[in-house]
């Protein structure tokens, strides 16, 4: 059965959103962007946050939301910021009923790339070759898609893992 993951890098500048499909075995490229927020205040950014990420879902009708989860930076203000912004797109999955998945970026890079100390430049070469993308693909977008490939390769697992269970009692 076919699963779309709505995939979701937030950030109070820009927002990246990618949607996946995917039947266990292959995943499939439905659609990415980026949302830019520019230089509004803050609480016009996360009004717009809600409101896109809303809209998205219901163009694209996921049937889960990957999130990256924050990642404490030295910045203490900045972190704020990033989990306000994330804090709105997970209420706009939440409003439309969506399950949401957290996941660290250590985690997401492990998934993706295979190790969690990956950089950038890696992320986006591999959420290429695994979702066979041509061309340049932004940094804020690849992360998006990462974050929703790590969910499609994490729960196929934990899935697998679960009926190897059942079997053995």
């Amino acid at each position: 059965m076919s699963r779309r993951i709505i995939g979701i890098d937030p950030g109070s500048r820009i927002t990246g959103v990618g949607v996946i499909e995917t039947d266990g075995q292959k995943v499939k490229h439905i659609f990415s962007r980026c949302i830019r927020l520019g230089e509004r205040p803050l609480p016009e950014r996360l009004g717009i946050i809600f409101a896109e990420i809303t809209q998205l879902i219901r163009d694209w009708q996921p049937d889960e939301m990957s999130v990256e989860d924050v990642f404490v930076a030295t910045n203490a203000g900045g972190a704020l910021k990033l989990g306000q912004a994330r804090g709105a797109a997970i209420c706009a999955g939440v409003m439309m009923n969506l399950p949401i998945y957290e996941y660290s970026a250590k985690q997401v890079k492990q998934a993706t790339v295979g190790k969690g100390a990956a950089d950038k430049t890696q992320v986006q070469h591999m959420v290429k070759v695994l979702l066979n993308l041509q061309g340049q693909l932004q940094a804020d977008t690849a992360d998006a898609l990462a974050v929703a490939l790590c969910h499609a390769h994490t729960s196929h697992l934990n899935n697998r893992i679960a009926q190897a269970i059942k079997l053995t009692r």
